[in-house]
């Protein structure tokens, strides 16, 4: 990938994300998780561009009191849990093995020498002897992540007594000193960018397969988000500055939002078996004009720091719970301004990827999940495939 905001040698350029949520603004992934003290966390996390020099970012940026972290160790992971022989190393915070995170904040670990190809999956450990009062994560998670007792964070094997960790905990990214200069491609989105329906542990979201092409991509897909308003996650122009504009090495921008701003503002409001799932998300309705003035807002920030940002176009539902005839004139609409506009940089038009030719307003039965809402893995590599790599380039 070639430069396009002065990424030098020897510059930090994000390779892996994955972006913060409050523990009751997600899926409820962590509610059957009991207390985090004195346990060790054992998490994997797929990088996309490879680089020699290596730091972890921690995030407690939801926690409501200071997090203790009591070691932490990173190697190059096998499947099952264990690290590879040989590549663990420990990972410490201005020289001290052991560190106090504010509540609020995240923070960055010391850099340590280890050359890691792209693609290449780390194992990540973090020693908690403290409650964790309230565990920044992201819900939920396709890769494993473990529970272990006490302090196992050298442990190159996993006990045989562990516990399923359901979601990324305390963990938002990864960075990397490339070998040459580089730059990220950050995504900013919902379910589809965060993979649901893809299948766990095989990396088949659309960003990790555009990963494959030789780019650096961060995911920083939210399930349940929306742009203009909260609900499972900060809303995506409240987020934008912390999971996107603040990313190491930040080449360009993919803005993948609107499905859900569109879904719950024109979901029947009077039909009980969806009363729940609407109660998640406050906020009044909006309109395509709204979501419009969003995207708006998103590009001149990302202009005004010399960063191109491109959107997806928002994908067929028809068949899905939430699908009315008012959300098809309003996905429509949306659709409309950003083909032709000229607002974004440039269009992925991942509406024509996924609409059954004979039934525009559905996705095609072989691309969805069952829901006829998400992608299964043909459905997402069929939006990786519609990705032109000439727009990074």
């Amino acid at each position: 990938m070639t430069e396009t905001n002065a990424a030098a040698d020897n510059a930090w350029v994000r390779t892996w994300s994955a972006a913060p949520q409050a523990p009751d603004a997600g899926l409820g992934s962590l509610e059957d998780v009991p207390p985090l003290m004195d346990v060790t966390l054992r998490q994997v996390v797929r990088i996309s561009g490879g680089g020699r020099r290596v730091r972890v970012r921690l995030t407690n940026e939801y926690g409501t009191t200071p997090l203790t972290v009591g070691a932490a160790q990173v190697g190059i992971a096998i499947p099952g849990g264990d690290v590879a022989q040989g590549s663990a190393q420990g990972l410490t915070f201005a020289g001290r093995s052991a560190v106090t995170v504010p509540a609020g904040a995240p923070i960055l670990s010391d850099p340590i020498d280890l050359p890691l190809p792209a693609l290449a999956k780390l194992s990540i450990s973090l020693y908690l002897p403290e409650l964790v009062g309230s565990c920044t994560c992201h819900d939920t998670s396709l890769e494993s992540g473990w529970i272990v007792a006490g302090n196992a964070v050298a442990g190159p094997t996993l006990p045989e007594k562990t516990e399923p960790l359901p979601a990324r905990a305390l963990l938002s990214a990864v960075e990397v000193q490339p070998d040459a200069a580089a730059t990220s491609i950050v995504v900013l989105g919902d379910s589809i960018a965060d993979g649901f329906g893809s299948t766990p542990e095989a990396n088949r979201t659309w960003p990790e397969l555009l990963a494959e092409r030789d780019f650096y991509v961060c995911n920083q897909g939210i399930s349940g988000n929306r742009m203009l308003n909260d609900g499972l996650g900060t809303s995506g122009l409240a987020r934008f500055d912390r999971d996107v504009l603040a990313t190491p090495g930040l080449g360009y921008v993919i803005i993948s939002l609107g499905r859900n701003d569109i879904s719950i503002s024109t979901a029947p409001r009077d039909d009980p078996a969806l009363a729940g799932f609407l109660a998640m998300f406050p906020g009044e309705p909006v309109t395509s004009d709204d979501i419009i003035a969003g995207y708006r807002q998103l590009i001149a920030r990302a202009h005004d720091r010399n960063i191109k940002i491109y959107a997806t176009t928002v994908t067929p539902d028809e068949g899905s719970e939430t699908y009315t005839a008012q959300s098809e004139s309003a996905r429509q609409a949306v659709n409309g301004w950003i083909r032709a506009s000229g607002a974004f940089d440039g269009v992925l038009d991942f509406d024509a990827a996924w609409r059954d030719p004979s039934h525009p307003s559905r996705i095609r039965d072989d691309l969805h999940a069952g829901d006829h809402l998400h992608g299964n893995d043909a459905g997402y590599q069929a939006l990786a495939d519609s990705i032109d790599p000439s727009l990074f380039n």
